[in-house]
């Protein structure tokens, strides 16, 4: 085995190492993706959700498969 050089890419994520700490993310499929379906001049949104709110169960809401979704 030889040392190649700082991790990058590994199984489609991008690695980026920093003093602060290791973080994956998928900025580059993410920019493909919107490429590829010819959005890529499109702006980005802020969450259309608080972010800090609690969420509660719907008692009488109709069942879901949770693994759909």
């Amino acid at each position: 085995m030889s040392l190649i050089g700082e991790l990058q890419f590994l199984l489609g994520l991008q690695i980026k190492q920093g003093l602060e700490g290791t973080f994956v993310h998928q900025a580059k499929y993410t920019r493909d993706i919107l490429k590829k379906f010819e959005m890529g001049d499109s702006k980005p949104m802020t969450t259309p959700m608080s972010i800090n709110m609690a969420l509660d169960a719907d008692e009488d809401g109709e069942a879901v498969d949770q693994k759909e979704f």
